[in-house]
């Protein structure tokens, strides 16, 4: 490599830059997005509020607006999972402009070396300190995920309570079971997500990760 052509070289230290802008527009989005979210939701609390006294007007808007909020959640969150696999599919291709630079010499070797780097080229990620499993309880959509969940949970306490005048606990009861129905089956599809993910990344995924 250290006698390729110049013009390879300015091509990866390009990419490099290119992919790195990328990743920092995926951090970006979700930031927006989980924003935008919470921000509707707050909003339509605060209306709630000012709707309380009168039930005869908060029931037909519960019935619209907490419909239209969890709806919006899962788009967000579906967007929020794309935009972390997009991220890390952007880590292994700087994984493969690394893997160029080692090539350049043996000083270029050290400074590059894998275990230097963040992930996927290595396993010492801080977000994996604690394991797989609460690395995807620790994202960005996992956030808003259980946030909307929980929205979800508090619409069929409502339905139950006011709709079909079940009794407070078994209602509030319901409702927490929808919570965590709807939690579980997040969980599982995100893990399927980033497991479908996997064999895109290429070789430099983590030996320990790849099971």
């Amino acid at each position: 490599m250290a006698d390729s052509d110049p013009r390879l070289l300015s091509a990866l230290t390009t990419e490099h830059f290119v992919l790195q802008s990328a990743i920092n527009a995926t951090v970006s989005e979700a930031g927006a997005r989980s924003t935008l979210y919470m921000m509707a939701l707050s909003s339509s609390l605060v209306a709630v509020g000012f709707l309380a006294p009168s039930s005869e007007a908060l029931m037909p808007f519960l019935s619209i607006v907490l419909p239209t909020l969890f709806m919006l959640g899962v788009f967000t969150v579906i967007r929020l999972i794309d935009t972390a696999l997009e991220a890390q599919q952007y880590l292994a291709g700087i994984a493969r402009v690394h893997s160029r630079y080692r090539a350049l010499s043996p000083e270029a070797a050290q400074a590059f070396a894998p275990h230097l780097q963040r992930w996927p080229e290595t396993d010492h990620e801080p977000s994996l300190g604690l394991g797989r499993f609460m690395a995807l309880l620790g994202t960005s959509a996992t956030m808003i995920a259980c946030t909307n969940n929980l929205l979800a949970g508090a619409g069929v306490a409502l339905l139950l309570a006011q709709g079909f005048h079940a009794e407070r606990t078994p209602a509030v009861l319901a409702g927490l079971l929808a919570f965590a129905v709807l939690s579980v089956a997040f969980y599982a599809f995100e893990r399927w997500r980033f497991d479908h993910m996997k064999p895109r990344l290429g070789q430099f995924m983590p030996m320990k990760s790849r099971g």
